[in-house]
């Protein structure tokens, strides 16, 4: 018997500008809480979706007001899957990596902060069109 395919929850989609941010968040947040996440794993739910979109925002795209960021919320049997699309060239990936902890600094804490909250992140093959794809994956317990 083929397993379940994941149930769509939520599709976003911002220009890739900073002031869009917030209208993503709020849209989050509520998806999340609507499958049951209490309010605190939910903020940390935010946070780490919110940091992934300032990176595409500032790395990615450069800071340019230039594109679009697309996000997919799914279940797949109580893991939230948080599927994050750009249309920006693609980024060498082995460049992504978090900065160490004692370079005390702002930012740059945005993939710490990804890996505390989720439970995986990847980035997986872009569709035709797309410039990267970031799937975050979180196992809630309801």
């Amino acid at each position: 018997m083929a397993e379940p395919a994941p149930r769509p929850l939520a599709e976003i989609r911002i220009r890739a500008r900073a002031e869009e941010l917030k209208g993503l968040r709020d849209r989050v947040r509520e998806t999340v809480r609507a499958q049951g996440v209490d309010d605190k794993l939910a903020e940390c739910l935010v946070l780490a979706v919110d940091e992934a979109a300032v990176n595409i925002i500032r790395h990615a795209y450069g800071g340019a007001d230039a594109g679009e960021i697309v996000l997919q919320i799914l279940n797949n049997r109580d893991v939230l899957v948080f599927r994050l699309t750009d249309f920006a060239p693609p980024v060498d990936r082995a460049s992504i990596c978090p900065r160490d902890l004692d370079d005390i600094r702002p930012g740059g804490l945005g993939v710490h902060l990804i890996a505390e909250v989720m439970d995986e992140f990847e980035f997986v093959e872009p569709p035709p069109g797309a410039g990267n794809v970031l799937e975050m994956r979180k196992a809630i317990n309801r």
